[in-house]
């Protein structure tokens, strides 16, 4: 009797696995079968908007690929490699100095964790710090460069022609879904207990994450979660590096600033990945889609930190416009 409730169980368990991701193909291939239907014209107004600038990019891109002659390796590992780098770090200097010094307060005011890196302390940012450039020299670059000679069978990463401006937009937006699907399950299956104490424990050590811990991670979590899911769509797509190299520096500012700790002004928010540190259990995913299908969202959406999820507009920090409900007794 006893099998057969485990049975039972295990059977239940798995339909609702697939169930989810049913719906979750459903909902993805819908929006994806939407963009593909209506790019055509929403592109043309942008194309417009864009103006002469695609023929300016063109030109300079020509410029670039005669410098290198021959030597597509060397400009495949600019693009996925040194523009990433300079993006990922030239972003983070300006966190850095905020999280170590506590100046500027434009910066600091608008904190997400107000009682904690404040500010943060040296040895630990330090330590970060070692962390992720091992991962990043001795752990992406060789993963970029392995990427090439892929590239090269899926197409002609390095061509003197450019993509369009819509051909490029629509892959983006590609790339972003599969990296949601790719980010979601291979993270969640992270917090397996099997896994969790072995490899992820080591990101998680940040409950209050910063910008740079974006990529602080164990070298197997890095290789698996961090660097597949947004290598996984040019691949599959065969894009040219210039689409690839956007699309790694977009990656990379977007998941600093979800790690950054700041709710800043005109950016996209953070409160779903900080909650994230915070709770563990929640928020698994980069766009929330497959948080809301299998609901790992649903304690967040209970909470403040989900009333300040948006964009601001404005230079008032939410904190302070939408404030946590006191505690019993204050």
């Amino acid at each position: 009797m006893k099998r057969r409730a485990v049975a039972a169980e295990s059977a239940r368990q798995t339909g609702q696995v697939w169930d989810s991701l049913k719906k979750a193909a459903f909902v993805l291939g819908s929006g994806l079968f939407i963009l593909v239907a209506f790019r055509n014209s929403v592109t043309w107004h942008l194309q417009r908007f864009w103006g002469a600038s695609g023929d300016f990019w063109q030109t300079q891109w020509g410029k670039l690929h005669s410098l290198f002659g021959g030597h597509e390796v060397a400009l495949f590992f600019l693009g996925t490699m040194l523009a990433p780098t300079i993006a990922f770090w030239s972003f983070n200097a300006m966190l850095m100095l905020a999280d170590a010094t506590g100046v500027p307060a434009f910066i600091t005011r608008y904190r997400i964790q107000r009682d904690r890196n404040n500010p943060v302390e040296p040895a630990k940012l330090w330590q970060a710090v070692r962390t992720v450039l091992f991962n990043q020299f001795c752990l992406s670059a060789p993963m970029v460069m392995l990427m090439y000679p892929i590239m090269q069978w899926r197409g002609n990463p390095c061509g003197p022609e450019l993509p369009t401006f819509h051909w490029a937009l629509l892959e983006i937006a590609i790339f972003g879904l599969m990296e949601e699907i790719m980010f979601y399950y291979s993270h969640r299956l992270f917090h397996h207990p099997a896994l969790y104490k072995h490899f992820h424990k080591v990101h998680h050590e940040w409950t209050a994450p910063i910008g740079v811990v974006a990529l602080y991670a164990h070298p197997v979590e890095h290789v698996l979660s961090n660097m597949l899911p947004p290598m996984l769509g040019p691949i599959l797509m065969g894009s040219h590096v210039a689409t690839t190299t956007l699309w790694f520096c977009v990656a990379l500012v977007i998941t600093s600033i979800s790690h950054c700790g700041y709710h800043l002004p005109f950016l996209p928010s953070p409160e779903f990945h900080d909650f994230h540190h915070l709770k563990f259990n929640q928020c698994y995913g980069v766009l929330g889609v497959l948080d809301r299908l299998h609901g790992t969202d649903t304690v967040f959406m209970k909470t403040k930190a989900y009333e300040r999820h948006t964009l601001l507009l404005n230079l008032t920090p939410l904190s302070e416009s939408i404030p946590d409900t006191p505690k019993q007794g204050e």
